[in-house]
């Protein structure tokens, strides 16, 4: 993660925006790992989830491995395509 420039005795600042992007990260991880095991239970492949879901099979990867920060519309249509309400995808 690149460091963030702050004026001299903002160390606070920075610990909060660090903690932060981590918690997005986090975030991130765990969406995507819940997206995988459910896919999974369906017996889906990324290619067929991805088809079904008219979204790129390398954008189902990155956001099980939780390297991307997935947009509303798109875990919807990911929850919808995979019958499940959006709030079936973020609690477990």
């Amino acid at each position: 993660m690149s460091s963030i420039l702050l004026p001299i005795g903002s160390r606070l600042i920075r610990s909060k925006i660090l903690i932060l992007c981590m918690s997005i990260s986090n975030i991130n991880k765990r969406t995507g790992a819940r997206i995988r095991k459910l896919r999974k239970k369906k017996g889906w492949s990324q290619e067929k989830l991805a088809l079904e879901a008219n979204l790129h099979r390398a954008y189902i990867g990155q956001i099980e491995r939780g390297e991307k920060n997935i947009g509303l519309k798109n875990l919807e249509k990911i929850a919808k395509t995979l019958g499940l309400k959006l709030k079936d995808i973020i609690s477990e």
